[in-house]
């Protein structure tokens, strides 16, 4: 896969900070407006898949390594498995820090909430956890996808070579 015009990769700059930090925003705020982990993870993995396009395969594999998006999936798996442990004394799953007072505890007024940030407990961190996972998931998949292209073609061309 080679790399795009100039002007491609100049816009991939410029817009590639924008997608992430929706990416994160749409994460972090899955619990107050529609989206969440799921989808947040998937634009910031679509953020990386238009640098793998932008850049070509040979520039991108130079940053993004396919064993930190594997340790980075690791870790969106065991801080979600983690979260859902810590309320085992009483059920599974069961959301802790709701109405507690402290991060991500505070009491929620009756009604429609204003836009807290800090009243839905447990859920801010089980949102972040599944957009890692997805995220990395997304991003391995693009990696080995792109691996599968080149492959293919290298092979194609060495079929019409003989």
């Amino acid at each position: 896969m080679k790399e795009m015009s100039k002007i491609v990769r100049n816009v991939t700059n410029l817009v590639y900070g924008f997608i992430i930090i929706f990416g994160f925003y749409i994460i972090v705020h899955g619990h107050l407006t529609p989206g969440g982990g799921f989808q947040g993870g998937a634009v910031v993995a679509s953020a990386f898949a238009m640098l793998l396009i932008s850049y070509g395969q040979l520039k991108a594999k130079k940053f993004l390594n396919i064993n930190i998006f594997s340790l980075l999936e690791s870790c969106g798996l065991t801080m979600f498995i983690v979260v859902a442990f810590l309320g085992l004394g009483t059920t599974f799953f069961y959301n802790f820090l709701a109405n507690s007072g402290s991060w991500f505890g505070n009491m929620v007024i009756p009604g429609i909430n204003p836009g807290d940030m800090n009243t839905a407990g447990v859920l801010p961190l089980m949102n972040i956890a599944v957009g890692l996972e997805v995220f990395a998931g997304l991003g391995i998949i693009v990696l080995l996808m792109a691996d599968g292209a080149e492959y293919t073609k290298k092979k194609e061309n060495a079929e019409n070579d003989r």
